[in-house]
């Protein structure tokens, strides 16, 4: 099974994923993509483990080649956040770029029971965007496209309640 979880800032999206990929029996992976740049990215990854601490989940950080990722057979894996990984592998050195993601992504779900993918929405914020920003932004409207194709379930929380564009709650 394959879920994507789309929505803008502060949604509710990741609270979303982590109680869908909490009511899933077995094993619980948080794969996390945010690599610790600066120290406000140091803070948000504090952050997001104080709130997940008590859950159940084993952290895996991987920031580039997902398909090189340690995960056990059969778990329930929770990828935070395709727009970091995205980012990683269009910027870093070591990226493959876009169709790095979707192979990572198809490597996944070649051994996890069930994966939920958290993204963010992008364009509907208006405004100019600058010509350095462009290239990103696209690139991660084409993935989520080709994401959204796949999953078995697709929803978009705007203000922490899910709109199913695809498929529903879990049974």
């Amino acid at each position: 099974m394959f879920t994507l979880v789309i929505g803008g800032a502060a949604s509710g999206k990741s609270e979303y994923a982590e109680g869908r990929v909490l009511a899933l029996p077995g094993r619980r992976i948080y794969l996390a993509t945010m690599h610790p740049w600066d120290q406000e990215c140091r803070d948000r990854i504090a952050r997001h483990r104080r709130l997940r601490r008590d859950k159940g989940f084993e952290t895996v950080e991987r920031y580039t080649d997902l398909a090189g990722a340690d995960i056990p057979p059969g778990a329930n894996v929770l990828l935070e956040c395709m727009s970091n990984l995205t980012a990683n592998e269009l910027y870093d050195p070591n990226g493959g770029g876009e169709e790095a993601v979707l192979r990572g992504v198809d490597a996944l779900l070649s051994r996890c029971g069930h994966l939920t993918v958290v993204t963010n929405e992008v364009f509907s914020g208006g405004g100019a965007y600058g010509e350095d920003t462009l290239p990103y932004l696209r690139s991660l409207a084409r993935i989520n496209r080709r994401l959204a194709a796949r999953a078995d379930t697709v929803a978009e929380i705007v203000c922490g309640l899910p709109n199913y564009l695809r498929g529903g709650p879990l049974p």
